[in-house]
């Protein structure tokens, strides 16, 4: 049996190439698109349709251009910054915790890896409320009532079924049935026998927002279409925020992209016709979305769709794309737990722990969308903004001229304010549901 390597604080968090691969394996730019699509593009677009409600279908494309430009500045200051302090000697800097360890050396690195394992687990929280959430709207026998706050209305909101069995809620039940198989699955040891499910979760996104857009359509062509807002004040502004960083989230995947392309120099403008590609996606599904089904649009859009054999279909099918997808995005918290409390060996007392707590934390969340924009807000801000502008000002301040200071310090201000603000409105709405 082969032995597994101990992780060490200058390991990578990420699975990452250890050496510049050979050319033959490196990607085009074709491939590096499609990569970077598959990298950010995820389940939070179901939650654009809600957040567009929550702030006006205008504020929202506004809001979700914004952090687009924003998001790409800050990719490219890991980029940047990765070439500067290359020219200054360092030669290994393949992940997002190499860049933190070359620039502040360990706690830079534990920095990051702290704050992409909080990243990740919260991202699993968000899968879990969604699979929950859809679990119970599909299996339930009776026709949803959106957004009623009537005792006798099996739903909140939220499209969360209240309806009990045994003292436990119908999204609880479900969540605590998938429990178990995510146990055994955190077992798998070999990520390899997860990856064709990649090409499943492609396909299945792709048909999900199609679904939705033609039932978009279909309600905005018919004469009751609802009444919707352009603008719905300024205090929904943070909340669109973060929705839309987590939307983008995807920094850490950056170094490790720009590493496997072949044509290196044209990274910068691949990654923004992707930006561009998926901001124009983004803004059309949620508006859409919204324009569809107004103030009854629910916080998983599919959650609007009408129950039939396709919707059904579609929606069990994103679960299973969540479901597989769960132990892709815990290995790098698995990576770091083992790595420092179990000498880097596999530990199921960890992993089930792990998988514990976050079956928890989910149980308590009632909204998808919510838990999107405190992940965005708090996280997000963190490792999107913060962490590149930072790490930029240090790696490259000799070469930096005025302006450049001024962006940096600027993206700076606006990850705090913005996280601040985004975490507290988002803490705010969880607590009064």
């Amino acid at each position: 049996m082969a032995t597994q390597k101990v992780p060490t604080e200058k390991s990578p968090l990420l699975p990452q190439v250890a050496s510049p691969p050979p050319p033959a394996n490196l990607s085009s730019v074709g491939k590096t698109f499609g990569n970077i699509l598959i990298s950010i593009v995820g389940a939070g677009v179901l939650g654009l349709p809600y957040t567009f409600m929550k702030t006006g279908w205008l504020s929202g494309l506004i809001v979700l251009t914004l952090v687009a430009c924003i998001a790409y500045y800050g990719m490219m200051l890991l980029v940047w910054s990765k070439r500067a302090l290359k020219r200054q000697g360092f030669h290994k800097i393949d992940s997002f915790g190499d860049l933190g360890f070359a620039v502040y050396g360990s706690t830079g690195k534990a920095m990051v890896d702290f704050m992409v394992v909080l990243c990740m687990a919260g991202v699993c929280v968000g899968y879990l409320i969604f699979m929950g959430n859809t679990l119970s709207y599909i299996f339930t026998g009776s026709k949803p009532q959106p957004n009623s706050n009537s005792q006798e209305s099996p739903l909140n909101p939220h499209g969360v079924y209240l309806s009990t069995s045994l003292g436990v809620t119908r999204k609880v039940g479900f969540i605590w049935a998938i429990f178990p198989l995510e146990l055994v699955m955190s077992g798998i040891r070999t990520l390899n026998h997860l990856a064709p499910f990649s090409i499943f979760a492609d396909i299945v996104d792709i048909s999900a927002m199609l679904t939705v857009v033609m039932q978009d359509v279909l309600s905005i062509l018919s004469a009751a279409g609802p009444d919707v807002k352009a603008f719905t004040g300024f205090s929904a502004i943070p909340y669109g925020v973060g929705v839309a960083i987590y939307a983008f989230e995807g920094v850490s995947m950056i170094l490790p992209l720009e590493l496997a392309m072949e044509k290196k120099h044209r990274f910068g403008g691949v990654l923004g016709v992707a930006f561009v590609f998926i901001a124009v996606i983004y803004g059309g599904f949620g508006a859409f979305g919204y324009i569809a089904f107004g103030s009854a649009t629910r916080d998983i859009v599919t959650l609007n769709l009408g129950k039939n054999c396709i919707t059904d279909f579609v929606q069990i099918a994103l679960c299973l794309n969540l479901f597989f997808t769960f132990p892709l995005m815990l290995n790098p918290v698995y990576e770091v737990l083992e790595g420092r409390f179990s000498r880097g060996e596999f530990s199921f007392i960890i992993r089930s722990a792990t998988i514990c707590s976050i079956t928890i934390v989910s149980i308590l969340v009632p909204s998808f969308a919510d838990f999107l924009s405190l992940i965005g807000s708090s996280i997000g801000c963190i490792l999107g903004f913060l962490f590149p502008a930072l790490f930029h000002l240090h790696a490259c301040w000799h070469e930096l001229s005025f302006i450049w200071i001024l962006a940096d310090a600027l993206l700076i201000v606006f990850g705090i304010v913005f996280g601040i603000a985004g975490t507290v409105s988002s803490i705010i709405q969880i607590c009064t549901k």
